[in-house]
């Protein structure tokens, strides 16, 4: 850990398990299969995995659901200080833990609890305790902090996911005793870096990346150091980072293209995610607002360096991979460029990969849908569905990529290449 004080400190790991339950039992030969899910920076396994919304043609949004529908158990843990595994008492428990004022310019603090700094201000800005949290829990006056330091690091999540692996293939028992590792957002950095098989940190890499049969990057930024560096102002001071709970922003598009990509937000589902995120909270709960009597709920997240997803490690992985990129995403910054790269970085003997590229998907692909003319295309059928059925949306081609990739290496049939699935579902081999 970062911060010494947690070193040895007994912690625990949720993890969250969706699988098949046969009502006749299953048929002889059906192999057993196993997947773990790995979540991104800001929200927690269970919510960004088993998203409980009704999906507009039926059934729910949910990809863990979907997967164990097609008859593959899903482990999708919530990493060391996250959702209710284990965040610590002098660590992200302590309220005291978020952001202070920003230092002065010649390097001074003006103020008796202290000062902070931050190495990514957009995504750990600086004094959340005067923002979010003075009035409630701190009733009105900022703390010094009980941990000093950014919380985790890649290389302590690439141990977690380590364990996860483990886990899962115990319970799952799968047929050829892998699994498929799934990362999503920022989870890519820390499943690129859990596949690394030169990482000096822990040792161990080969017998790790010999229980995965399968790789899946998915909305993944690409690129960044390969080894933790110290940025030049230096790390983050503080372990706590604290965001409301609304995650609309998640969803979102360039303008003109939340126009032409009607139906994409499924009314409802940017509230359930957001009440998702609360029910995996337990102290952040009760933190925010006015009223302590009425708090408002703040979701809690580790500060980090990130380092283990560029060019790199990409160019060394042995696991045949998939790479998933919604083109109106704009949580990963030039999306498409982005997905493109990290294809490109692949091994060149790498004969198993794939990248595919989503039209009206965006940071929220595995959740979202699809309404109006533009569902029904004019001609072929959406990848995963029925012929004269209209397109359920980036969610339900979402599933049924990893669907058929878990089962087959495969998309559309095809061990190889790069596709795209237009506005109304319908793949095609691109350039």
């Amino acid at each position: 850990m970062p911060d010494a004080q947690f070193d040895g400190r007994p912690a625990r790991i949720q993890v969250h398990r969706v699988r098949p339950v046969y009502a006749n039992g299953k048929c002889p030969g059906v192999p057993n299969r196993a997947a773990v899910l790995i979540h991104g920076a800001t929200q927690t396994g269970p919510a960004v995995f088993d998203l409980r919304h009704p999906a507009p043609e039926g059934g729910r949004l949910s990809t863990q659901e979907g997967l164990a529908r097609a008859g593959i158990d899903t482990f999708a843990p919530s990493l060391l200080g996250y959702g209710r595994s284990t965040r610590f008492e002098n660590g992200l428990d302590d309220p005291g833990n978020a952001s202070l004022r920003p230092y002065n310019a010649d390097g001074s603090c003006s103020w008796p609890e202290g000062c902070d700094r931050t190495h990514l201000p957009a995504a750990f800005p600086l004094d959340r305790q005067g923002e979010l949290l003075l009035a409630n829990p701190l009733d009105g006056e900022r703390r010094a902090h009980s941990s000093n330091v950014r919380f985790g690091r890649m290389d302590v999540w690439v141990r977690d996911i380590r364990q996860v692996i483990d886990d899962a293939i115990a319970r799952a028992q799968p047929t050829d005793g892998k699994v498929t590792l799934i990362a999503y957002s920022l989870g890519g950095r820390s499943v690129g870096r859990t596949l690394y098989a030169a990482n000096p940190v822990l040792p161990g890499s080969a017998a790790v990346i010999a229980k995965v049969n399968r790789a899946v990057f998915a909305s993944a930024l690409f690129g960044g150091p390969t080894e933790e560096t110290t940025p030049p102002g230096g790390f983050v001071t503080f372990p706590l980072h604290v965001s409301t709970f609304a995650a609309a922003g998640t969803w979102r598009m360039p303008p003109e293209r939340e126009a032409a990509c009607t139906g994409h937000v499924v009314p409802g589902s940017p509230e359930q995610l957001s009440a998702q995120l609360r029910e995996e909270e337990t102290v952040g709960r009760e933190w925010g607002g006015d009223d302590p009597s009425n708090p408002t709920g703040l979701n809690r997240a580790p500060t980090f360096s990130a380092y283990g997803w560029n060019s790199t490690v990409a160019g060394q992985l042995t696991p045949p991979t998939l790479v998933i990129q919604g083109l109106e995403d704009t949580g990963v910054p030039a999306a498409a460029a982005n997905a493109s790269a990290t294809f490109d970085a692949l091994p060149a003997s790498m004969t198993n990969k794939v990248l595919l590229r989503v039209r009206c998907a965006s940071h929220a692909m595995q959740h979202e849908g699809c309404s109006g003319p533009r569902c029904t295309p004019d001609s072929g059928t959406p990848y995963g569905g029925r012929p004269g059925e209209p397109w359920a949306g980036p969610h339900a081609t979402f599933k049924a990529a990893l669907t058929e990739w878990i089962k087959n290496g495969t998309f559309n049939g095809a061990m190889n290449g790069r596709f795209t699935v237009n506005e109304s579902g319908v793949a095609s081999a691109g350039p």
